[in-house]
């Protein structure tokens, strides 16, 4: 068959899947609308699952899920969720000239057409929290959207501008130098050290409640403290979140806030590699932290140490917790990865499924539409080979508001 004739066959295949009503999940029907997936097991994410069982699709949402499906897939579940997917976090989309740039939003630093998309999608992960760096003390307000579907950020967003985002340690303090006579650039500033940035940010507090800042700053500082929008901290080592949860603690007691209803930050630590050694004082404060992956060495950023069963010891202590891939690249990093290493630490498969799914998306307020298989929420499912998270099993196919994104069953 010469090529000519080849591609009029696969047009020919094509134009004849296109005339066909949306049904199942069937092969070769990427980009097209789903009626209803079935599988031997379907996890719902919120602790029931149904043998047999089938997801009904309309309109881009979750019409019914019950039993009685047949076997297209062994299992199913909801859609994953990144909390630290690192996407579309470019280094010039970073304003550069100051150290708390609250006001800004990285929505049009994001490319939808980006390569890491098609790698969250692949690896089942549906729904991410797109932050900037952590090259400023605060950096600015970062958006909830899901990783496919129409190719436009606004289209996928699915909260815009809900999370302020900052970083304690020593990322925010890199590159900039004490200013030694008269600067040559603005990188002769402080922060320069561990002190510098926990300063920087209890300066910017502390401002915002005394009125001496002004307009975005201000206003988007005010509604992290009134807990209207989520305050994400990057923090990977015992000393760094210690210091953030002092800081957050001092903001709830202090009556200069709470005078005036600044009191109210809903605040979650990013990067805690090591939370697990302070299980304590974050259940007594209340505060989620987030994982990064697991390494063999177990040694993470900062000299952090992450042992496999720090996600069970934090369980365990009544700490509340989400995995995540932090953007890596590597196959055997992805977040589905993650929650079978946590297993492998003793965390029960029904908390991994949690940390990966329904935890993320309610500490982001997403989980009206993300997190579960529910009636009225967004058709967003993960379609497996085998049972989710085992060493042998595999993400085949990726459905997004009702729409077949991917297929890798081929």
């Amino acid at each position: 068959m010469s090529s000519r004739q080849a591609n009029l066959t696969i047009a020919a295949f094509a134009a004849a899947f296109l005339c066909v009503a949306p049904a199942q999940a069937e092969k070769g029907k990427v980009g097209q609308k789903v009626s209803s997936v079935s599988a031997k097991k379907v996890y719902t994410g919120t602790g029931k699952v149904l043998e047999g069982g089938v997801v009904a699709i309309s309109g881009g949402k979750i019409d019914s899920v019950s039993g009685g499906g047949s076997e297209e897939f062994h299992a199913i579940t909801p859609g994953l969720v990144d909390l630290g997917a690192r996407a579309g976090a470019i280094l010039w989309s970073v304003e550069q000239s100051n150290e708390v740039t609250a006001r800004l939003s990285n929505s049009a630093a994001l490319d939808p057409w980006g390569l890491e998309w098609d790698r969250l999608v692949k690896s089942g992960v549906t729904t991410v929290l797109a932050t900037p760096l952590d090259q400023n003390v605060v950096g600015g307000l970062s958006q909830v959207l899901k990783t496919a579907g129409e190719d436009s950020i606004t289209a996928r967003t699915v909260r815009k501008d809900s999370v302020l985002r900052g970083a304690m340690g020593q990322q925010p303090s890199q590159r900039n130098s004490p200013a030694f006579g008269r600067p040559t650039d603005f990188y002769a500033r402080r922060p320069t050290t561990r002190m510098g940035v926990e300063w920087e940010w209890r300066s910017a507090f502390h401002k915002t409640a005394l009125g001496q800042n002004e307009g975005g700053e201000r206003e988007t500082l005010m509604k992290a403290l009134k807990g209207e929008v989520v305050l994400s901290i990057a923090a990977w080592t015992t000393q760094d979140i210690r210091t953030a949860v002092f800081a957050v603690e001092e903001i709830k007691q202090k009556e200069l806030f709470r005078s005036q209803g600044l009191d109210k930050p809903r605040v979650v630590i990013d990067a805690a590699a090591e939370a697990w050694k302070e299980p304590q004082l974050l259940a007594r404060s209340g505060i989620p932290v987030v994982l990064p992956p697991f390494t063999a060495t177990g040694r993470t950023r900062e000299g952090a140490l992450l042992p496999r069963n720090a996600a069970d010891e934090l369980r365990k202590a009544g700490v509340v917790f989400a995995l995540s891939a932090h953007g890596s690249g590597a196959y055997d990093s992805n977040l589905a990865v993650q929650a079978g290493a946590a297993m492998s630490g003793g965390l029960p498969f029904d908390e991994a499924l949690k940390a990966v799914t329904s935890t993320p998306a309610r500490l982001v307020g997403a989980d009206a539409r993300v997190g579960s298989l529910e009636e009225g929420k967004d058709a967003d499912l993960a379609l497996w080979n085998g049972e989710p998270f085992e060493p042998t099993s595999r993400v085949v196919a990726v459905i997004v508001d009702g729409v077949l994104v991917w297929d890798g069953r081929d």
